[in-house]
């Protein structure tokens, strides 16, 4: 891009529509993608006059831009009279706290920075890691910092997913889908095809979710996004009011009672989700109950490991009509909160 200074203009889509979410993007990017060519301003030399050349806007032979009678008498010019031009909306940058700096951000995300300059990578930076601060406490600031990030490098693939995650969180799902799409297009990576089965149901197309589901193997993908791929489409089969399939969807190998994984509750609690669909409301509450022993499992572990085996115990109930001979004194692991 040059450097040439560039002005903003008005328009974009609505509703869920947004920016590259920031990141980069629906969004981010989406749904989908950033900002669009803005037009440059008129450098000095290109109002120079040639010799001999008359211009309307001069008054001896100095530019005469505040002057009425030589506004009155400039003709009219259509600049983008096919109206091909591409016009962005105004943004303003949101501030960055003075407590953030471009080496909080990842490791790996900080590394595909790099092809920009030293200035503009640390200031993509800064709004990446802001990004990932406001996410779920204010994602409309969040997605901002995302628009922010994808208008200084609209080509980084982990900015263009950053403004697809911010719009996909204030619900913007065309913003989100399409920047999704243009991370897909720029990494040649399937790892957000969850996200962007989800937006198309939350654009009301179940039918085209279950396609997109469809269209990767999925035996091709890392388990975890294996298993949220396989909630979206157990969703998409919910909205065409198919809990009968919703279930089957669920059914793969990852649904272990046993084991808990970082993708485990969800998966538990999307099985008993459909399980209440389908009136077995019984089974439903043992997967609920699962989904809180896994979360609360992994809680513990800290994230030290990948896996965590979970026991189920069978607790034996006293009748309501016994009377225990000894006082019950409750151990320490009973307070522990929730």
């Amino acid at each position: 891009m040059s450097d040439t200074p560039r002005r903003d203009g008005p328009s974009r889509d609505g509703r869920p529509a947004g920016g590259r979410a920031g990141a980069g993007g629906a969004g981010r990017g989406g749904p989908d993608r950033g900002p669009k060519q803005p037009w440059s301003k008129r450098t000095e030399s290109d109002s120079a006059s040639k010799p001999g050349e008359k211009r309307l806007w001069t008054k001896g032979g100095a530019p005469a831009r505040g002057d009425r009678d030589a506004r009155e008498r400039e003709l009219p010019e259509d600049r983008d009279p096919f109206g091909i031009r591409s016009v962005r909306a105004y943004h303003e940058a949101p501030e960055i706290p003075d407590d953030v700096t471009p080496k909080q951000l990842d490791r790996v995300a900080l590394n595909e920075l790099k092809t920009l300059s030293k200035e503009n990578a640390e200031g993509v930076a800064m709004h990446l890691v802001m990004a990932a601060r406001l996410i779920d406490d204010d994602p409309q600031l969040a997605h901002s910092h995302a628009i922010s990030a994808a208008r200084r490098a609209g080509r980084i693939g982990v900015v263009r997913e950053t403004l697809a995650i911010t719009a996909y969180a204030i619900e913007d799902y065309a913003l989100a889908l399409r920047e999704l799409r243009t991370y897909r297009r720029i990494t040649g990576r399937d790892d957000q095809l969850p996200m962007m089965v989800d937006s198309e149901r939350g654009l009301g197309r179940p039918e085209k979710a279950l396609e997109l589901g469809r269209s990767v193997s999925r035996s091709t993908l890392p388990v975890p996004v294996q298993v949220e791929l396989a909630i979206a489409m157990s969703g998409a089969r919910l909205d065409l009011n198919d809990p009968a399939a919703a279930l089957v969807e669920l059914e793969i190998p990852q649904l272990d009672p046993k084991k808990a994984f970082s993708y485990s509750p969800g998966l538990f609690d999307a099985y008993a989700t459909v399980l209440e669909d389908l009136g077995r409301t019984d089974e439903a509450a043992q997967w609920y109950s699962r989904a809180e022993q896994a979360e609360n499992a992994l809680d513990e572990a800290d994230g030290d490991d990948s896996m965590i085996e979970v026991i189920e115990e069978e607790i034996e109930e006293t009748p309501s009509d016994a009377t225990p001979t000894e006082p019950v004194q409750a151990d320490d692991d009973d307070n522990v909160d929730d």
